[in-house]
């Protein structure tokens, strides 16, 4: 695996940019992408958010791009606006670097078409970075003409699925050479995305990048019990304890990210406000300032929780847990990036119990904290009666009875009994089980010398 980004073939350029950028080593994803691709090759790979994955396929593809060539050569979809936006800075940075201009558009709906029709028809980009539909769109008016395109990405695959766009990828898809070079990312890979893949990629390199810790071991998780307590209150409480450098608050719907803004803006707070139910226009000036760093909060919707992408966050609450539990670690992934240390706070009630264990089955820990005469405390494991009742059902009844027992009061020197008994239970459990052992291995020797 490469250590440094020194071993690609990249030009020099690229370089500087990288070094701009302050990269120092390549991302596991970009360490085995960024070659396969440099190869020619179609890949699907599959990595968690915040794995460095937009740089994976964005220096590679700027390192084969031809700016004398005044054509489309590559087109990258992305399921949000956001997301699109978050790339297209991406690009311009690493395009900011390069020696002859390279023309990059961004292309999303909710944006003025007409001016971008105006646009196509004078000159075509090099690179189309947008959202599926109105990609779609403009291919279908005929004035994006794409069809010597030799590099397709389709970024967060499994999330175009879930917002019901691959009708129009596959729209692109097709209006594409058929020698082309495609490259699909998603943290996931639904049986229903299959179909796709088998049709457009015959034999492509697949990437898993495994996955270490299903959320950065950089980020202190936090389960934060609300016992009843206000849930804007808790917010406003975590918001202002300390000195937090910037707070992604994520609620579940629209309405309930106006009530949490209004409430913090009702207690002197200045917060930034991003859903789906806001003009395009005022997301993306939102959006731009919250990258200035002129908001230190944002109350946000799962829509931009890929879409955020900002060093340095130092703090992500989850209002409510999300019904698909992918947007749990796409959320908590917004902070602890490139090793820095970062803090994720869930509140929970008793009603989030079954979506709590869930989480935890996918290998996510929590640690269970409650406020406490105003200060963050750690407070006892939520299934502390269900280990301790698992623990106890391992003994057969008459050790259960023993221990049922020494929570009463009991004779002195009882509860020395009870321990000792429960020993000599083991003790004897464990000599059956090496007498067990020894009997099986002597049949294996004997059957086996026949």
């Amino acid at each position: 695996m490469a250590e440094s980004f020194a071993a690609f073939q990249l030009q020099p350029f690229l370089q500087t940019a990288i070094k701009n950028l302050g990269f120092e080593t390549p991302t596991p994803v970009q360490a085995k992408v960024i070659p396969v691709i440099e190869a020619g090759r179609s890949i699907v790979g599959q990595s968690q958010t915040g794995s460095g994955k937009t740089h994976a396929f964005l220096l590679p593809i700027f390192n084969t791009i031809d700016a004398t060539k005044d054509q489309v050569q590559v087109v990258i979809t992305t399921p949000s606006r956001e997301l699109a936006y978050q790339i297209y800075e991406a690009a311009k940075q690493i395009a900011s670097f390069a020696p002859a201009p390279i023309r990059i558009h961004n292309y999303v709906g909710g944006t003025d078409k007409q001016r971008q029709i105006e646009q196509l028809k004078k000159h075509q980009p090099q690179i189309v970075i947008g959202t599926p539909g109105r990609i779609a769109d403009l291919i279908g008016d005929s004035v994006l003409d794409i069809h010597q395109a030799h590099q397709f990405v389709v970024d967060e695959a499994d999330m175009t699925l879930d917002m019901g766009f691959l009708a129009q990828v596959d729209q692109i898809a097709g209006a594409l050479p058929e020698n082309l070079q495609m490259m699909v990312f998603s943290a996931t890979i639904p049986d229903k995305l299959r179909p796709f893949l088998r049709k457009y990629m015959a034999n492509p390199v697949v990437e898993r990048i495994p996955v270490t810790s299903v959320i950065s071991p950089t980020i202190d998780n936090w389960l934060l019990s609300t016992k009843s307590k206000s849930k804007n209150e808790l917010i406003y409480r975590l918001l202002t304890i300390g000195e937090p450098y910037l707070v992604l608050v994520f609620a579940n719907t629209k309405e309930r990210v106006e009530e949490i803004h209004h409430y913090l803006q009702t207690k002197g707070l200045k917060v930034a406000m991003i859903h789906g139910g806001i003009a395009p226009r005022e997301r993306k000036r939102v959006m731009r300032q919250v990258h200035n760093l002129d908001y230190q909060f944002v109350v946000a919707t799962d829509l931009a929780a890929r879409g955020i992408d900002i060093e340095g966050i130092s703090m992500v609450i989850n209002d409510g847990i999300p019904n698909d539990l992918e947007y749990f670690i796409h959320r908590v992934g917004r902070t602890g990036r490139n090793n820095m240390p970062g803090t994720a706070v869930t509140l929970y009630e008793p009603g989030d119990d079954q979506k709590v264990t869930e989480l935890e089955q996918m290998g996510i820990s929590f640690k269970p904290k409650e406020f406490k005469n105003n200060e963050i405390v750690e407070t006892y494991d939520r299934r502390r009666r269900e280990k301790r009742q698992a623990k106890h059902e391992k003994l057969d009844p008459t050790m259960q009875g023993f221990v049922k027992k020494t929570k009463k009061k009991v004779k002195p020197g009882y509860k020395k009994k009870i321990k000792s008994a429960i020993s000599e239970q083991e003790r004897q459990k464990h000599k059956l089980e090496i007498r067990h052992d020894i009997r099986k291995a002597r049949r294996n020797k004997k059957n086996s010398n026949r």
